[in-house]
């Protein structure tokens, strides 16, 4: 018979099974945090044991590393937008490192070491990327089924992070840009800038996706994957109307014989040159248009919901931008609070319910008779 149990040597809440295999050696085994999932473990393997298929359910353990991370990519990743710019690359590196072992032979240390020994070349950041992809790979293995026990990932701690690159332009820096820019290149700018959009958001736009009459641009393909509306201004709307529609493409960027526009880092690096501008890059435009929606009083929300984001977290990172923002909240926070500025000094006008009123008053009447 089988046993779960908890070590009583060590600080681990974690539950262990115990069993005998049908050669006679003991065999013991971590489960994780959940006494439940520990006892379904342990009668699965105990029922097996009983019917005679305990070596096909070991032997589905021994899943090399390598051959469970090619079928990870075919069936998980190949699809994704990030595939060949991330997902291939860090399987790539994960099966370099764990080449050789089985799925149940990776520990939490053996991760450890990969962490401590992939930091000396690349950031925190591009680690973490390689853990997370890691951990989503034996979260697979779990879901079909490739592998029984705790994801050993989740026993080891990410890297922290600095916080992420927030460069914008000045408006007097925006208008300078755009006088610079080629007239082919301009009017991706000045979309980039008034919407927020991305740079492979503005270069996949078709005419198709514009709605001339209600002002919204219907953007297909986005980074996260989800449909999304924008809406126009004026200035966008102008410009677009102003470019030429070719019956060669359905683009609305594209060359004379049609074909789509795909990189515009010669002319953008050119514009910067002309505007002294340093230390940019073409994403740069979209935080430029979220941090002046903040810092004009748009709601985050709504700043969220323009450029795409999934959460608010990802857009609080442009609250704090400006200091005469900072001063105009304040400034609301004191009008709210009653503290008006007299002429010699500082005024404090309470503001007393009708109840408090009545009290004070009450407390001053005996005070005066005292």
């Amino acid at each position: 018979m089988g046993k779960t149990f908890q070590r009583k040597d060590r600080d681990d809440k974690d539950w262990y099974i115990s069993y005998y295999e049908p050669s006679g050696q003991r065999i013991k085994r971590r489960i994780g945090p959940s006494k439940k999932l520990a006892e379904a473990a342990l009668k699965k393997i105990e029922v097996a044991i009983a019917e005679g298929r305990y070596l096909e359910i070991k032997n589905k353990d021994k899943i090399l590393f390598e051959d469970f991370a090619d079928e990870y990519l075919r069936t998980h990743c190949l699809n994704k937008k990030s595939y060949h710019s991330h997902h291939a690359l860090h399987v790539r590196i994960l099966k370099e490192v764990f080449q050789g072992k089985c799925l149940d032979e990776i520990k939490v240390l053996d991760i450890d070491k990969f962490k401590n020994d992939r930091l000396r070349e690349v950031s925190p950041a591009t680690v973490n990327r390689s853990l997370a992809c890691l951990k989503s790979l034996f979260n697979k293995a779990i879901v079909w089924g490739k592998f029984d026990g705790v994801n050993p990932v989740t026993r080891v701690q990410m890297y922290k992070e600095k916080t992420g690159r927030l460069r914008y332009l000045e408006k007097e820096e925006i208008i300078r840009l755009v006088a610079n820019c080629s007239q082919k290149f301009r009017p991706i700018v000045i979309l980039a800038v008034n919407t927020g959009m991305r740079r492979g958001e503005i270069l996949n736009l078709k005419w198709e996706d514009i709605d001339f009459k209600r002002d919204v641009l219907y953007l297909l393909e986005t980074k996260n994957g989800e449909k999304r509306e924008v809406p126009m201004n004026e200035t966008v709307k102008e410009t677009l109307l102003k470019i030429r529609k070719t019956s060669k493409s359905p683009y609305v960027f594209c060359y004379e014989n049609g074909e789509q526009v795909k990189d515009v880092r010669k002319s953008f690096w050119t514009a910067l040159s002309k505007s002294d501008i340093k230390d940019f890059r073409f994403h740069d435009l979209r935080h430029s248009a979220a941090s002046h929606l903040v810092m004009a009083g748009i709601d985050l929300n709504t700043v969220r919901e323009i450029l795409g984001h999934k959460t608010l977290e990802m857009t609080l990172r442009y609250a704090h931008l400006s200091p005469n923002h900072k001063k105009r909240a304040v400034d609301v926070l004191g009008e709210s609070l009653g503290m008006q500025r007299g002429s010699e000094r500082l005024q404090i006008v309470p503001r007393w319910s009708p109840e408090q009123k009545l009290k004070n008053e009450q407390r001053d009447n005996v005070y005066a008779n005292i």
